[in-house]
């Protein structure tokens, strides 16, 4: 039986380290992709969100606080955020017609324009029907930042902003995504719409 107080206690604690290896290292991306995505609010563009499993559920939570808002003391109107990941109808026809690998991109190509962003999210940086998304994205001329985990794997190198989470651990790098993205959407909502 494992210990619980001990397993609990060594969870908190590697999810600590995980969030200062985070402020160690990934505040120059962090910084950017608040100056990309306010950049493009200010131009009249959207961001676009995919991602994968836990990663889905993020993409919805992120578009969420942005379309309705983070910080209830700011009284703004709606920022366009569409999460790809919440229509099971378009996600089950382009799984079954065209490939699941092609589900995110086909939707980029019918919703991105040139200077919208897309958020792609993916903990390994090696899911294909992200890696296909960003393609499409830079075929769209949109800029794109990434919520990627461990090296970043293949995605690093072909996004404009990588936020790699310095973990092996999936729990530590999505629980690193989340609290970099309510950092993002607090900040994109200030730089907007100053207190």
């Amino acid at each position: 039986m494992t210990d619980i107080a001990k397993f609990i206690d060594s969870s908190l604690d590697e999810s600590s380290e995980t969030k200062l290896k985070i402020k160690e290292s990934c505040k120059a991306e962090i910084t950017a992709a608040i100056e990309t995505i306010i950049s493009a609010y200010k131009n009249g563009k959207k961001l676009l969100l995919c991602g994968n499993g836990g990663s889905a559920a993020d993409c919805q939570h992120i578009a969420t606080e942005l379309m309705i808002r983070l910080n209830h003391k700011i009284n703004r109107p709606a920022l366009p955020a569409i999460a790809l990941t919440t229509d099971t109808s378009n996600l089950t026809a382009g799984g079954n017609d065209i490939g699941y690998e092609n589900v995110f991109a086909r939707n980029v190509e019918g919703l991105g324009s040139e200077g919208d962003v897309l958020l792609a999210i993916s903990t390994s940086g090696n899911s294909p029907n992200i890696i296909k998304a960003v393609e499409m994205a830079h075929l769209k001329k949109m800029k794109v930042v990434a919520f990627l985990g461990g090296t970043g794997g293949k995605l690093k190198p072909m996004v404009d902003v990588p936020i790699v989470v310095p973990s092996p651990n999936t729990q530590r790098i999505q629980e690193g995504h989340i609290t970099i993205a309510h950092i993002i959407c607090e900040l994109v909502e200030l730089g907007l719409y100053p207190l």
